[in-house]
């Protein structure tokens, strides 16, 4: 048993954290190579929301996100719509995850699902969750028979809030966006195409008053996003299959070593 810790905790040791560091909440480092001290556990279930795979332990952010995403599920709700599904977001002490997504490392990031069930799921679906994929790969163009207002009008409310840098979807449905749009557009801006999410949405926040060290994007291009650049993407292929693969881990910032704790060496 010890010798498979110890070959665990050398592949990747942030899977193996149970609690989150102690100290004031701070998102450290970049999406991509950070951590997460502070961290703050978003109930499983709530109003307006569920979260899937809790058996994974992803469910951990910063503060921020979590007011975000509760936020966004009772603002959902009072607009009429079924229940979200929130994915993942962090580890505890956030970093690299051992398969999947390459960023949700410093409790920032949160995938939504597309999927809106009309009834709260039970455990087993929701740790066997079906996703709702918008996107017809084979012609690499929205599947209109499964986009619903539901989905835009989720969109704009969680890209209307000041927290969000960035939301990802699949570059179909953001220029399905564009074609819908009347009235203010202001908030397409932060839509940006990116493969690999046509079955949820990935909400990037920005980086929070209190943390010092992290390490910001660069300024999303003015505009609502809608011209040129999102039209080269609709030529590349939409479809991109998470790898469930161990990647090498990233260079993190030194402060994130000081967050790592060692369950066997007690």
């Amino acid at each position: 048993m010890l010798s498979w810790l110890l070959l665990l905790a050398l592949a990747n040791p942030w899977a193996l954290q149970q609690q989150a560091a102690a100290g004031r909440p701070e998102a450290i480092g970049s999406y991509s190579a950070g951590c997460l001290q502070g961290a703050e556990a978003l109930p499983l279930s709530g109003p307006g929301y569920q979260v899937l795979r809790p058996a994974q332990r992803r469910y951990y952010g910063h503060p921020d996100l979590i007011h975000y995403l509760r936020n966004l599920a009772w603002q959902s709700r009072q607009q009429g719509l079924p229940t979200l599904l929130f994915g993942d977001l962090a580890m505890v002490r956030g970093g690299p995850f051992d398969f999947g997504h390459r960023s949700h490392q410093s409790g920032l990031d949160a995938d939504i699902w597309f999927r809106m069930p009309s009834r709260p799921l039970s455990m087993n679906q929701r740790n066997n969750p079906r996703p709702l994929d918008l996107v017809n790969h084979d012609s690499r163009r929205l599947d209109r028979t499964r986009f619903q207002a539901n989905h835009l009008t989720l969109l704009r409310l969680a890209a209307s809030d000041p927290r969000v840098d960035r939301i990802f979807v699949s570059p179909p449905i953001k220029l399905e966006l564009c074609r819908r749009t009347s009235g203010s557009r202001a908030w397409l801006r932060k839509i940006r195409p990116w493969f690999g999410h046509s079955s949820h949405l990935h909400v990037r926040l920005r980086c929070p008053a209190d943390s010092q060290d992290c390490q910001p994007q660069k300024a999303v291009p003015a505009g609502d996003g809608c011209g040129g650049e999102l039209l080269s993407w609709l030529d590349e292929p939409t479809h991109i299959t998470p790898s469930r693969l161990p990647a090498p881990l990233p260079l993190l910032p030194r402060r994130c070593q000081r967050l790592l704790a060692f369950p066997y060496s007690n």
